[in-house]
């Protein structure tokens, strides 16, 4: 049981991050819908990692160079696995206009001007948003947007449809399916980050952010059906951004 359980983890780590896993993890679909449940977990991980770096480099950096090394850290920790799919759905709603034109721009392995653009903005929103946080708090920012974006792209699976077969894509199969007790698990592990906090006023914050993971799946649904394994990359950070933002908000209204 304990050895499932941590096969369905590694699988997890194997599928979302370039983290070195124990060899006799193999890839099974089961324990491919399975791991879903640890999505928001692997958030704790390089959300935590790119917490850490970012307060051991402060102490001797900018806290300019800390956040890009911060960065880096998180796009090396994934392959850069959200931010590419961020790009191919600005590549696919931006210069597609029908739902097989969409998933074919999508599907292509090379990067678009709205891609580019789009990653570009992106990096810069979230640059100057951490930027504008005091620095002590800017760690724990990081964690929980890292693990609530994660759940906020992984309920994509219980709530909307899959549009893509795995045959007919560039990347990796994806889980398709999500029960009701992993996506309360999910959950779990997605709010409980922002325990961190100290401030119980922080989980306002689980629900504008939900609600862009709303209307992001009202636009998919209205172009092509459902979601792709790239809305789901796209929904964490554009999520993840949210998270950022509504902080920012929030913190100017209680202080």
């Amino acid at each position: 049981m304990l050895k499932n359980e941590l096969k369905i983890f590694f699988t997890a780590v194997m599928f979302y991050t370039r983290i070195p896993c124990p060899k006799w993890v193999n890839h099974e679909a089961a324990y491919l819908n399975k791991s879903t449940r640890y999505f928001p977990l692997i958030g704790w991980i390089v959300g935590g990692s790119c917490a850490l770096v970012f307060y051991a480099t402060s102490f001797f950096l900018t806290k300019e160079l800390a956040l890009i090394i911060s960065f880096i850290t998180g796009i090396l920790m994934t392959g850069a696995f959200h931010e590419d799919g961020f790009a191919d759905v600005c590549d696919g709603f931006g210069g597609g206009w029908t739902k097989q034109k969409i998933l074919d721009i999508m599907k292509d392995s090379r990067v678009g001007a709205y891609g580019v653009i789009g990653l570009i903005c992106l990096f810069l929103f979230k640059f100057y948003l951490l930027l504008s946080i005091e620095s002590k708090a800017i760690p724990f920012v990081i964690f929980s947007a890292h693990a609530y974006s994660r759940f906020c792209a992984a309920s994509f699976i219980l709530t909307h449809d899959y549009v893509r077969e795995n045959e007919d894509s560039k990347a990796k199969p994806i889980a398709k399916s999500l029960g009701v007790g992993n996506f309360m698990l999910t959950l779990f592990f997605g709010v409980s980050a922002l325990l961190v906090f100290k401030n119980i006023f922080v989980f306002i914050l689980i629900i504008p952010v939900y609600i862009i993971k709303i209307f992001l799946g009202r636009y998919y649904k209205k172009w092509i059906g459902g979601y792709t394994g790239d809305c789901l990359g796209a929904t964490q950070q554009i999520c993840e951004v949210g998270f950022y933002l509504f902080y920012i908000l929030l913190w100017k209204f209680i202080s």
